[in-house]
């Protein structure tokens, strides 16, 4: 083993609700476990503004609220969190873990709670607005504030994509939805929500061609019908996508089972992989239900495959 490399029982790697919460589990066991936050810390949470659905707060709470809170109960159990991300593992020789392309660190289990992340339509008018700040957002909760009553599109069919409408619709002057096919994707609550909503305008067999602006942000935005090819610009400033996500699995794909689209294949009904020692939870393994409480159930049983795991060696 190399001098500068780390012995470590119980790696996590993510800082959302199933990183936190298998912190906590692994810590109240003895396992030592050290976080790495990642690239967002605190994960998808931090940005939703308010989070109602999650037992135990009858009043709500923010996301960020939360999070902060999750990760005072993990350090207070013994959890050592740390900035930084993993860049590079090699789980064929021991589960060794590289650190900001930098620090190794050897393991002997390890928690993966990495997470997904929004997806945009890929668009170099796009992800040029994108990089400048300047008017495309895949958040409406952290964004929507900043067109106060202007007028914006969002992207998208799902449940999501019908919640981040509704949000916008409270803040903005008009929402104009562009659903790609002739119908949406999401439940029937949700569809009825925005159908009701005055203020939201419904475009079906809609694709984005080209987000317009001055280089700086953006104005317009020019639109397909898909069905009759006929063009339309639509004057805006904000340009929202809800898409859906890519789980953050890249780094395992060597080792690890995934399915199709690259979310971790764990054994049913636990959170164990094709490798032992290594573990999932959270929405790096969950494309159905990707909610906090199930991410945060997920940590737990990780922590517990985990501790069995390290017990049977």
């Amino acid at each position: 083993m190399k001098s500068n490399s780390q012995k470590i029982k119980c790696l996590i790697i993510g800082s959302g609700p199933a990183g936190y919460t298998a912190a906590i589990y692994a810590a109240r066991a003895n396992m030592s476990p050290i976080l790495y936050q990642g690239i967002q810390p605190g994960g998808q949470l931090t940005t939703t503004n308010d989070v109602e659905n999650f037992p135990g707060y009858p009043d709500g709470i923010t996301g960020p609220e939360m999070m902060i809170q999750l990760q005072k109960q993990a350090e207070r159990f013994g959890t050592d969190v740390r900035s930084g991300w993993v860049t590079k593992v090699e789980f064929d020789k021991g589960l060794r873990v590289w650190v900001n392309d930098s620090e190794e660190l050897n393991c002997e289990t390890i928690i993966i709670s990495t997470g997904a992340s929004a997806k945009y339509l890929g668009l170099e008018s796009e992800q040029k607005y994108l990089k400048l700040g300047g008017g495309v957002s895949a958040c409406a909760v952290c964004d929507g504030f900043f067109y106060k009553n202007q007028d914006v599109i969002i992207v998208g069919a799902g449940d999501s994509a019908c919640e981040e409408a509704h949000y916008l619709s409270k803040l903005c002057k008009k929402v104009t939805m562009l659903v790609r096919r002739d119908e949406f994707r999401a439940s029937k609550i949700m569809q009825e929500r925005v159908k009701n909503t005055d203020n939201i305008d419904i475009l079906f067999n809609t694709e984005t061609v080209e987000v317009i602006g001055n280089d700086q942000v953006v104005d317009s935005v020019l639109v397909k019908n898909n069905k009759t090819n006929k063009l339309t610009t639509i004057p805006v400033t904000g340009f929202f996508v809800a898409i859906g996500h890519k789980p953050n699995t890249d780094i395992f794909k060597p080792y690890l089972n995934m399915d199709e689209t690259g979310y971790i294949v764990n054994e049913p009904g636990s959170s164990k992989t094709n490798i032992p020692g290594v573990f999932v939870s959270g929405d790096a393994a969950d494309h159905v239900y990707r909610q906090a409480i199930t991410a945060a159930g997920t940590g737990c049983m990780a922590a517990l495959d985990a501790e069995r795991y390290l017990a049977s060696l």
